[in-house]
């Protein structure tokens, strides 16, 4: 889990950059999807990996690690995107898409994670 919290700082350094050096000749017009799309990737995957990696308790099997990872991907790629319309100067409905989908799989993979863990609480015997 260290290697992919180190992985989500660098995701988040890359946005970070990104965001800054696209702002730079964005002809002084902002957005806030692009000025904070490095907070996507640090607080929802380097901060939960650290922690995975502090406690080393509860490890998510690989199925909800990657859809967790996926809807990680899905809320960084969308909210540059809807950065970059913004400052375009234009909008698209279809940026919801992004949004949906990256907060649908994060939560498929919290269920995933969570039966995982009910299922190891469970005690043999009981139903």
């Amino acid at each position: 889990m260290m290697k992919t919290g180190l992985t989500y700082l660098g995701c988040s350094l890359f946005l970070a950059l990104f965001g800054a050096v696209y702002e730079v000749y964005s002809h002084e017009v902002y957005s806030y999807f692009m000025l904070y799309a490095f907070a996507i990737p640090l607080a929802g995957g380097a901060l939960p990996a650290f922690l995975y990696a502090y406690f080393g308790k509860g490890i998510p099997k690989r199925a909800a690690q990657n859809l967790y990872n996926s809807g990680i991907a899905a809320l960084s790629v969308g909210s540059v995107f809807t950065g970059v319309l913004e400052i375009y100067g234009t909008t698209n409905r279809l940026t919801a898409v992004y949004w949906v989908v990256g907060f649908g799989l994060i939560a498929i993979s919290i269920c995933i994670h969570l039966s995982s863990i009910f299922k190891t609480l469970k005690k043999p015997g009981q139903g």
